[in-house]
């Protein structure tokens, strides 16, 4: 690329990532100003449209192949045998780190929540929580959409705007030099992973969202180690479906 080049490329990604995350911030203003209802909750459906929409309409302004980036969601795994083989290595990635980090995820999330609140609590004098986090076995009420809803609806959307594009064509201004697990990473990678915390506080601020930065690493490695978003985004799911889970054993947020 030349110098020219990429300045392009760089103004092109911050106003990518800024309209198409202003416009989610207006759906989901416009949806809190409704009457509620499941009618109402249709609104929504603008949010994965725009991410996974905006960097294809981006592509063809600049006329690049959007096939060239891997934003494609792969056939379904019964159709051929490429499918198979590309769900099946997803779901082997994604699954085994979902597996493996289980309960070490749930250990730092009571350490989190019981021990280390109440400390960040006294020293900045607020109230992050209400009511405290106490321990029951309470399961989310709606537990069997939780695992499509955060896979398709969610992360698939996010992880082929964030890791599919984003990250793609950042890499493409700063290629990769480092070799870490298998994969090859750059400030493409660190700057997407910015990028995804800092999204999510531009739709709708909490002051957690710097946290997103630590598993948005993992996606990330994901992306470069396979070449493409599906591993990244069955973990990116495990991570929400886990936390709603978690939230409801423990209360947070429940009235």
């Amino acid at each position: 690329m030349t110098p020219q080049e990429r300045r392009a490329a760089l103004v092109e990604v911050g106003a990518l990532f800024l309209l198409t995350l202003l416009a989610i911030r207006v759906v989901v203003e416009i949806h809190q100003l409704g009457p509620g209802g499941w009618v109402w909750d249709v609104v929504l459906v603008g949010v994965p449209l725009l991410f996974m929409w905006t960097p294809v309409w981006s592509c063809r302004l600049r006329g690049a192949d959007p096939w060239a980036y891997p934003m494609a969601v792969p056939d379904w795994p019964w159709r051929d045998p490429t499918s198979r083989r590309e769900w099946s290595d997803a779901l082997r990635l994604g699954g085994g780190f979902a597996l493996a980090l289980t309960l070490p995820f749930w250990g730092g999330y009571h350490l989190w929540q019981v021990y280390l609140v109440p400390i960040v609590e006294q020293t900045l004098a607020v109230d992050l929580y209400r009511p405290d986090p106490v321990f029951a076995w309470r399961l989310p009420p709606d537990l069997g959409l939780l695992v499509p809803y955060h896979l398709f609806f969610v992360a698939i959307p996010e992880e082929i705007f964030y890791r599919g594009y984003l990250q793609t064509r950042l890499d493409e201004v700063f290629p990769p030099t480092v070799q870490v697990f298998g994969a090859k990473l750059g400030w493409g990678f660190a700057l997407t992973c910015l990028l995804f915390a800092f999204g999510h506080s531009i739709v709708l601020f909490q002051w957690w969202h710097v946290f997103i930065v630590f598993p948005s690493l993992v996606f990330g490695w994901m992306r470069a180690r396979t070449g493409g978003f599906l591993a990244g985004a069955i973990f990116h799911a495990w991570c929400n479906v886990v936390v709603q889970i978690l939230d409801h054993l423990y209360g947070i947020g429940l009235s």
